[in-house]
């Protein structure tokens, strides 16, 4: 498939003076340690996150008398506040957590330490553990790698088996999006207080867009061809919006245009919904001990239209910022956060279902972690290996992602288009209206790369 090289344009120059060479090469991340013991963490707020924070200051503060401080933030914020502070290299943060989007931009720019040589020389650590998608997804260009997966996912449905059952419902073994409406028509109110389905509908790039564009890539549609001409109005964009906007509107949730992860995990969890549809990390969450659903919730691949597959992939990891005084003492955090031990850790205090996989092949192969997430581990493990970010639909496309199109400008592309998909949600206007508006979005960016 013929692919064009991306360039990130302007932003391409920042902080590059400033990354140059604060810190000489250690046997760590390629830093020091803090004089005070103390290093800085930004990372997103969701449930396995808090675990961490929670489990900290008793075990690894305790272990090697390094202070992490914590930022937790909601995910667009959180996006935000780390975009600012890594592209200025103000250093206010030593680590922060970065997805498979930003990491080879921002590796690109100048702005990550590099972590082969902390890794290599940590043999605990165990990098050839690491799952190859998630490792490949955080390597620059230059084939070095810059992030550390906390935990990874892809995308799947998961459903209330009980619920099923109970009304004499079937859920097929890989459902396509149509046989999912009927079934979310179906169930629509047929409990009390329970809707159909949940989709995210709340503004972001890593939100509403993050399953609409798996919607997209099934239905046939992509956000630029292979010669960057935006397609956002093409009929295949267009019939696959119009299916994620209608499904959520008629049997959706509540407030939906206002509704990311966290509110559909809330509305899984309180019984509020029969069906939802986003990352394989809410399993966890549902599954775990005092969960009101736990060995309630049934579990298949992505639904799917034209492809085989639909399931998107992505990890939140540990991004090292280049102007960190304390790298070492970051990598010391991030080996012990993303090791194995921490995962036997959150299964002994926590329970096995919370913890943060789908980065490391082992974990697959513990028998304590198979029997608590046997709902749903193989499941998720089978959507991560079979997601291929290189090529997602049917047709040729010109940067990699799936849920998202690997570009420095995608940020602030998605986060306008997500706005006009939320209002059409809150119907406050069409879809045709919405799609119209983010074509001219689209062709400017797609302009940009025209005859790189």
């Amino acid at each position: 498939m013929r692919r064009r090289k991306i360039r990130n344009p302007a932003h391409a120059l920042i902080a590059t003076a400033v990354a140059g060479s604060l810190l000489a090469a250690c046997a760590g991340a390629g830093g020091a340690s803090s004089e005070d013991g103390t290093i800085n963490v930004l990372m997103v707020n969701n449930p396995p996150m808090n675990d961490l924070r929670k489990l900290t200051a008793e075990h690894f503060t305790k272990e090697t008398g390094i202070e992490v401080n914590f930022t937790v933030l909601p995910e667009n914020d959180v996006r935000d506040k780390i975009s600012q502070d890594f592209s200025s290299q103000a250093g206010q943060y030593d680590i922060a957590t970065i997805s498979n989007y930003e990491a080879p931009i921002y590796a690109g720019n100048g702005w990550l330490h590099a972590l082969d040589s902390a890794a290599a020389e940590d043999e605990a650590f165990d990098q050839d553990d690491i799952l190859e998608p998630m490792r490949l997804s955080l390597t620059g260009e230059d084939g070095k790698l810059y992030g550390q997966p906390f935990y990874g996912e892809s995308s799947f449905l998961m459903y209330r088996r009980d619920v099923f059952e109970k009304h004499g419902l079937t859920m097929p073994e890989q459902p396509t999006w149509r046989e999912v409406a009927d079934l979310a028509e179906e169930l629509d109110t047929a409990e009390q207080g329970m809707k159909g389905i949940c989709l995210r509908g709340l503004p972001g790039w890593g939100e509403v867009m993050a399953p609409l564009t798996t919607v997209v890539n099934t239905f046939g549609g992509t956000w630029f061809d292979a010669d960057w001409n935006a397609r956002l109005t093409s009929p295949e964009f267009t019939e696959a919006t119009e299916f994620y906007v209608n499904l959520v509107r008629e049997h959706g949730e509540a407030g939906a245009a206002q509704a990311g992860y966290a509110e559909c995990l809330n509305n899984m969890t309180q019984g509020k919904t029969a069906m939802w549809y986003d990352a394989t990390a809410g399993a966890g969450s549902l599954e775990a001990a005092g969960s009101p659903v736990k060995g309630k919730i049934g579990y298949v691949p992505a639904p799917v239209e034209k492809t085989d597959s639909s399931g998107w992939l992505y990890t939140w990891a540990w991004g090292v910022q280049k102007a960190s005084e304390n790298a070492d003492d970051a990598w010391r955090f991030i080996s012990w956060a993303s090791g194995k031990e921490y995962e036997e850790l959150v299964g002994e205090e926590i329970g096995w279902a919370g913890v943060p996989a789908g980065k490391r092949a082992s974990t697959y192969e513990r028998p304590e972690y198979r029997e608590a997430a046997g709902a749903f581990s193989e499941v998720a493990r089978t959507a991560i290996a079979g997601a291929d970010p290189r090529d997602p639909g049917v047709q040729e496309r010109p940067a990699p992602g799936i849920q998202f199109v690997g570009i420095p400008e995608f940020t602030d592309l998605g986060t306008k288009v997500s706005q006009e998909i939320s209002a059409a949600i809150a119907g406050r206007t069409s879809v045709k209206q919405a799609l119209a508006a983010s074509q001219r979005l689209a062709e400017a960016v797609g302009e940009e790369y025209k005859g790189r």
